[in-house]
């Protein structure tokens, strides 16, 4: 019998948060979220138990029945330290002949193939840890001086998964706890190889096996988010779902048309060619009204709509500042106003940006500044309409080959460009995901 135990009882104080960094946001979802689900849904996992504060523990029972987890069996007090809550399970499982696998609630993104592989080796051995290599030199240090400079081609990073057979974690504790000097361990790995003697056979971990300990840490963890995201699987069904493609006449807007029209979807599209100008609140409002007339619902809307003018801001004119402004920001943010109550759980928003968002690009210093504004509106919205099932992301595609591209940058040679109809079909497999919140980027190859 292989039994899970997640680890949950951090603070989040090396965070600088006011709750467990379990239960922050990642793409619509808690952190421990994610953890608990690839437990969940390994074939070889029999059981889970969380190990956490008992302040959370009506939070916990909420998230196991929102999430429907038929795994989650026990949820028990940790202790102050680490020991603490690793022994605490080693009680709660001892007179069960099982092997404990014992994993960060902080590590979301822990593999199949890592728990698979540390389970079978856990035929041959009686402890297995989970590493990496490292490419940094690692030194050793003694009053701000280097004492030594070890090998790392023999030094690893550890991770988590750790997973011992029960008698002999349980015969390691036995002994920690006997033991009046009280040696120091940072994991069970040290506890058993000191008390012991014990071999500990090392899974090769992944890069993106993270631990979120520190805010950057979260910037990282959704960037992998993104790109699982980019790497799903196309399984496109629109299949009686209506969709709302503003901008829909022209480059990308027109390729998701299209697209959406063979996978089955419903979809009305609007832009300035068939009367409908987004820089009119009003045509907004009278976009929403006859699609729900039509079809009382909307499933998705996409808003592809953009104009860019290859200007330094001192030879542009007001115009041109307030044409920018208006199509490229305020038209989405009141296309998200005006859909919101016609919009039920499941349903997406999407917005599109570009790589400007990160620096401000000279030359097109509004446009730069307004597809900024479009990654904020689809954070602040994503958490403001998440009690409401409604998800928000923004689409971030590598330089297309578009009309509007066309126009301000002239000829480009052409393997240097995406085709737009591949960041269409991208996009419409976002429609399928769960994410929220995020900016997918789409680039060649993925």
């Amino acid at each position: 019998m292989n039994i899970a135990i997640i680890l949950a009882g951090g603070s989040g104080t090396r965070f600088g948060s006011n709750i467990p960094k379990q239960f922050l946001r990642l793409a619509g979802k808690y952190i421990i979220e994610y953890t608990i689900e690839t437990f969940e849904e390994n074939r070889y996992i029999d059981e889970i138990c969380i190990i956490a504060n008992e302040e959370y523990f009506e939070k916990y029972e909420d998230i196991i029945k929102t999430n429907n987890y038929k795994k989650v069996k026990k949820i028990i007090s940790g202790g102050k330290t680490r020991q603490d809550s690793s022994y605490a399970a080693i009680k709660e499982y001892q007179n069960i002949k099982c092997n404990l696998i014992f994993h960060d609630a902080v590590r979301p993104f822990v593999s199949n193939r890592i728990i698979n592989d540390t389970i079978k080796a856990l035929d041959k051995y009686n402890g297995v840890d989970v590493a990496i290599s490292t490419a940094d030199t690692i030194i050793e240090v003694e009053n701000n001086l280097i004492k030594n400079i070890p090998n790392r081609d023999k030094l690893k990073r550890g991770q988590t998964p750790q997973a011992f057979k029960i008698e002999t974690i349980k015969q390691s504790y036995e002994k920690y706890l006997n033991d009046n000097k009280k040696v120091s361990f940072t994991d069970d790995c040290g506890l058993v190889r000191y008390y012991l003697n014990e071999n500990i056979y090392v899974v090769e971990g992944e890069e993106t096996n993270i631990k979120i300990t520190y805010p950057a840490d979260l910037l990282f963890a959704e960037k992998i988010i993104q790109l699982k995201t980019t790497q799903i699987e196309s399984n496109i069904n629109l299949k009686n779902k209506v969709l709302v493609v503003f901008g829909g006449s022209s480059g990308i807007g027109k390729e998701i048309v299209t697209l959406a029209k063979q996978y089955g979807g419903i979809v009305y599209s609007f832009s300035k060619s068939n009367g409908y100008d987004l820089t009119n609140k009003s045509i907004i409002q009278q976009a929403f009204d006859l699609v729900i007339e039509k079809e009382k619902q909307i499933d998705y809307i996409i808003n592809t709509a953009g104009i860019l003018i290859k200007k330094e801001l001192s030879q542009m004119n007001e115009e041109e500042i307030e044409e920018q402004l208006n199509i490229n920001l305020k038209a989405s943010i009141f296309i998200a106003k005006y859909s919101i109550k016609f919009l039920q759980k499941n349903s997406m928003i999407l917005f599109f940006t570009s790589s400007s968002y990160t620096r401000g690009r000279g030359g097109y210093s509004i446009y730069s500044a307004t597809k900024a504004g479009i990654v904020n509106l689809t954070q602040a919205l994503s958490e403001e309409l998440l009690q409401n099932g409604i998800k928000v992301n923004c689409i971030n595609p590598a330089r297309t080959l578009t009309p509007m591209r066309l126009k301000n940058f002239g000829e480009e040679p052409i393997e240097s460009l995406l085709d737009a109809k591949y960041v269409a079909l991208k996009s419409l497999e976002v429609l399928n995901s769960n994410v929220t919140g995020q900016v997918i980027d789409i680039k060649k190859g993925l």
